[in-house]
């Protein structure tokens, strides 16, 4: 499927923080406040500025956790990003169909960089680690996403840690 914007939609594999891009998105839990896998290492490198303004975030607007689906912004600290975008992610059901939760996480993201004035974004593959959904399922809702949300971008840039993760989401490209 082409792409019907002007936007690059590329992959590559490496670390999401250390992209060179105006964004980075986090796969981030409810709670903002850090975890394991990219939340643990966005928090990590990124540095006590993102916890600090995710502390104030719960402090204020998101009390009881940012919702699935949803996303927020705040610095990136230590990173090359001028930006982390946090979203949380669903967590897979064999018995409900969250497809529509799992496009919200890129489509949402995509809309706050767009409202932070952001060219370039890096995902990582949203909820397919520690949430379960399947490699193959998630490559094929976030690659549609994207392209179907990426207008007024110049690359949106999926960053995937293993060779793995990397060829299901180039095959699905």
């Amino acid at each position: 499927m082409p792409n019907p914007t002007n936007a690059a939609v590329t992959i590559v594999q490496g670390d999401i923080t250390e992209q060179d891009v105006d964004a980075v998105v986090n796969a981030a839990n409810s709670s903002l406040l850090g975890g394991g896998g990219v939340d643990g290492a966005i928090h990590r490198k990124g540095g006590p500025d993102i916890l600090a303004e995710c502390r104030e975030l719960r402090g204020s607007r998101y009390a009881e956790g940012l919702p699935t689906g949803q996303a927020v912004a705040t610095t990136a600290g230590r990173m090359p990003a001028r930006w982390v975008i946090h979203t949380v992610g669903p967590v897979w059901s064999k018995s409900e169909d969250r497809s529509e939760l799992l496009a919200s996480c890129y489509r949402e993201s995509l809309g706050v960089a767009r409202e932070l004035g952001a060219r370039t974004v890096a995902f990582p593959a949203i909820s397919t680690g520690v949430y379960g959904w399947p490699l193959d399922d998630g490559a094929r809702i976030a690659v549609a996403t994207v392209r179907e949300e990426a207008e007024g971008f110049d690359e949106v840039r999926f960053v995937l840690f293993d060779e793995r993760s990397h060829g299901t989401f180039a095959a699905e490209l």
